[in-house]
């Protein structure tokens, strides 16, 4: 199925893996420079509310920004800033690790996110996505994953505000993950993704 057309305004979940199920993190280098990019061409078109990213897949949680906030060369070309994102760190990669082809298993994927308990399930989803991989026990220290910025005070690129909002208050936000780590098997099924 072919992805839509991406729109001002809307929430999405994209996601995607390394090609032939390969990694597509080797270092640590790897993750920061993927955060950096998304810094430099995300964040200036979307909201991003949380992000995992694992050694061969990652999750992304963001709403575009409404038509008005996005920058002009960008409303008739919202796909634009993640092609370029992509591209860029695709060649980066290939070049650090002298490799050819295409890094991605295809275009990231992405859904649309159309309710409020959609939305909070997603969050939660990509949070423990470490611990479904079996990565760590304990999400919540996790290197690569937005929940860090849930725990901070300090300025970060993740909407934290509008997340805490959403569930109600942060003591909410932390017990939704806690309870959902508990019965994690059920949120599997109710978010049903390829992401194996």
């Amino acid at each position: 199925m072919p992805n839509e057309i991406l729109e001002p305004g809307v929430i999405y979940h994209f996601y995607n893996r390394g090609n032939n199920q390969e990694n597509i993190f080797i270092e640590e280098r790897n993750y920061n420079y993927f955060l950096l990019l998304m810094k430099k061409y995300i964040v200036p078109i979307a909201d991003v509310y949380a992000y995992c990213l694992l050694k061969n897949h990652f999750h992304i949680a963001l709403k575009i920004k409404d038509n008005d906030d996005l920058p002009e060369k960008y409303r008739e070309k919202i796909h634009l800033p993640f092609s370029n994102m992509f591209n860029t760190y695709s060649k980066s990669f290939n070049k650090a690790y002298l490799r050819k082809g295409s890094l991605f298993q295809e275009h990231p994927r992405r859904n649309r996110v159309e309710s409020d308990e959609y939305l909070r399930q997603l969050i939660v989803y990509i949070h423990l996505n470490p611990i479904k991989h079996k990565f760590t026990n304990c999400f919540e220290n996790y290197p690569h994953s937005s929940f860090k910025a849930y725990q901070t005070e300090k300025m970060t690129n993740i909407d934290t505000e509008f997340i805490f909002e959403l569930f109600g208050g942060k003591e909410n936000f932390l017990f939704y993950h806690d309870e959902r780590k508990i019965n994690y098997d059920g949120l599997i099924n109710e978010i049903d993704l390829y992401d194996k």
